[in-house]
């Protein structure tokens, strides 16, 4: 064993995936921050060049570029203020140079991808499913929040999501490359088509064509047979919440927490991947969904 093989022993493997996860987790916040900020200058400057209006210069805006800043004073955010979970706990919640209060969605998201990526790790083992679970999660985890704030699904997200998925399964991670090639193509067609019956009966789209490369990417990941279950989840779930929502719109309730379609594809596919095999021995009457 080399001077790192303890990394990947089963005892040491879920917690490392933690650490890394945290990490990984932080990384999607500047993620969700931005990359709908970048479509939107992206939309702008091929509007403005289809138009043949000159478009003024900005600076580079990208991932990376500029360094992280206090939305409320503008302070540079340094290296010991963005360590994952634990900068927010010591700053309690506040910005260290004006007190602003500090979203409780940073610490959250880092926090679902570190035990995202250690039960992944402690479910799978260190093996190549391990790491094609946690990648799912911490894709799904970015595009549930952005479709949550945006009412997107970029892209720029969901169609490398579904290439992975099938790389993954070109090695029998999840399921056979047949099944998940079939899962892809299903997973868009079926949403795709009841979009179309729903547009032919009411004359609006009712759901963004994000959501069909969404499905596409867990059927790419996890397999057409899982797909039906996925479906009734995220279904079931759409209805519980988009029943809150209005309720609370009635009642005249904060309601900014609306949660588009994406959310529930993203918590169903989680659940199919984690959980499926526990679902069918515990729950028999599901394991036709699964």
């Amino acid at each position: 064993m080399t001077s790192l093989g303890w990394l990947v022993e089963p005892a040491a493997f879920p917690w490392v995936a933690l650490v890394v996860g945290l990490c990984i987790g932080s990384f999607l916040n500047v993620l969700i921050h931005r990359l709908p900020k970048m479509m939107e200058r992206s939309w702008r400057a091929e509007c403005a060049e289809l138009t043949g209006t000159p478009v003024a210069q900005q600076d580079p805006y990208n991932l990376f570029v500029p360094r992280s800043r206090c939305p409320s004073c503008g302070t540079l955010i340094n290296a010991l203020q963005n360590i994952p979970v634990l900068s927010y706990a010591a700053l309690r919640g506040k910005c260290a140079n004006c007190k602003a209060p500090i979203s409780l969605k940073y610490p959250a998201v880092e926090l679902l991808a570190g035990i995202g990526a250690a039960y992944s790790a402690y479910r799978f083992g260190p093996s190549l499913a391990a790491l094609g679970s946690a990648v799912f999660i911490w894709f799904t985890i970015a595009l549930a929040f952005i479709d949550q704030e945006t009412g997107f699904l970029p892209d720029d997200l969901t169609l490398p999501l579904v290439w992975l998925g099938l790389l993954f399964n070109a090695a029998g991670s999840f399921t056979s490359l047949q099944d998940a090639l079939i899962g892809a193509v299903a997973g868009y067609l079926f949403l795709w088509g009841v979009n179309g019956l729903f547009k032919l009966l009411r004359g609006i789209d009712g759901m963004g064509h994000g959501d069909f490369k969404l499905t596409a990417a867990v059927g790419a990941f996890l397999g057409w047979k899982v797909l039906p279950f996925v479906i009734l989840l995220s279904s079931v779930l759409g209805i519980i919440f988009g029943g809150l929502q209005m309720l609370a719109a009635r009642r005249g309730w904060d309601s900014r927490f609306r949660f588009h379609f994406g959310p529930y594809l993203a918590a169903a596919g989680i659940v199919a991947l984690l959980w499926g095999a526990m679902i069918r021995v515990y729950f028999p009457a599901l394991a036709f969904y699964l």
